[in-house]
């Protein structure tokens, strides 16, 4: 039975996923828009519509991930759907703040901290009221965690980036060895060929991000007895391609001057090799049901694309402040979902 609490869940599950798309729109266009290959508007709707259709086209091995292999949910839907609830505010709480500095960050990892979280403090709640007689319902507190889930995602997390950068780096590598002794007209097809390679990184990133949504929904709808196996509807697919393609469509304009001017001065082979690289690496992640960060890998490829020409090209000072960013982004969501956890069950 669908409730009042289930349909809010939901519309906050789509909010995060309009964030999301909204956040990582500056990942596919800003190398785009930086070199000149498309004007932002072109480059944000073609963006868009690839993302929609990604789900669609390469699966949802990531949405079981998410949704059942990572936490072990209350059976009681009026537990379970608080907890669920606090780990997406969290997330959202942290994605508008990131946003408004225009600081690139992981929706990724702000979700699975929201979730560890919340989940810690439902379990914690449930143990208090019964009472600490050992040392051993201490760490009963943890058990809500799928320890195999979550290293799975984390190592997912942590390894996306160095891949990205060694991508990158290699990438540019091979082009300047294919394009040696061309004449400026390359530029052309470096500029043209972007299109093409960011429909590829857009599809790649719908896939593995709007999975991510797919899964906390469906999550709820188990908990709350509306399905009886996680089993991803057609309707919640339909419904978080949607969401996250509209937030790239609106586009975080903050985010894509960072991610498109900070580094360095972008040239069009810089665009077409990150995104080559970046749609490579997340497009694998996805097929093999690894959740990643978009952001961390576009990112991890502009850095490695401008490593590859030399290090000084890089400004190092924005990367360690995005990296710094990475670092906190799962402890700090944890303890903002534990925070807001703790208000829904006293007050709601």
């Amino acid at each position: 039975m669908i409730t009042t609490t289930l349909i809010i869940f939901i519309c906050i599950a789509l909010l995060f996923d309009f964030l999301n798309g909204f956040n990582d729109s500056a990942n596919i266009v800003s190398t785009m828009i930086s070199s000149r290959a498309l004007s932002p508007r072109k480059a944000l709707t073609i963006t868009a519509i690839a993302e929609f259709l990604g789900p669609f086209i390469f699966g949802v091995a990531i949405a079981k991930t998410i949704g059942a292999e990572i936490l072990i949910l209350p059976p009681n839907p009026a537990e379970s759907l608080p907890l669920i609830l606090a780990a997406l505010m969290a997330a959202v709480c942290w994605n508008l703040t990131t946003w408004y500095f225009g600081i690139p960050s992981s929706s990724s990892h702000a979700l699975i901290g929201g979730m560890v979280g919340a989940g810690i403090a439902d379990s914690l709640a449930r143990q208090l009221s019964i009472g600490f007689v050992t040392a051993h319902d201490f760490w009963n507190i943890f058990r809500v965690i799928r320890p195999a889930g979550l290293i799975k995602t984390i190592t997912a997390l942590l390894i996306s980036p160095l891949l990205g950068f060694f991508a990158g780096f290699l990438v540019l590598r091979l082009w300047r060895f294919l394009a040696r002794g061309s004449g400026p007209g390359i530029n052309f097809f470096f500029r043209k060929g972007q299109v093409a390679t960011a429909i590829g990184l857009a599809l790649s990133h719908g896939t593995n991000d709007a999975q991510k949504t797919m899964g906390v929904i469906t999550m709820g709808l188990v908990a709350s007895g509306v399905l009886t196996e996680f089993q991803v509807p057609f309707w919640v697919v339909a419904l978080s391609a949607g969401a996250i393609s509209a937030g790239t469509a609106v586009g975080g304009w903050r985010l894509i001057r960072t991610l498109g001017g900070k580094f360095y001065k972008i040239r069009p082979i810089d665009g077409f090799s990150t995104q080559i690289a970046a749609g490579s690496v997340i497009l694998g992640a996805a097929l093999l049901g690894g959740p990643v960060s978009t952001t961390q890998v576009v990112t991890a490829g502009i850095m490695g694309v401008g490593s590859a020409e030399r290090l000084s090209k890089v400004r190092w000072g924005v990367s360690r402040q995005i990296v710094l960013t990475w670092i906190i982004t799962i402890p700090a969501t944890s303890t903002v979902a534990a925070l807001i956890f703790f208000l829904i069950r006293r007050f709601v």
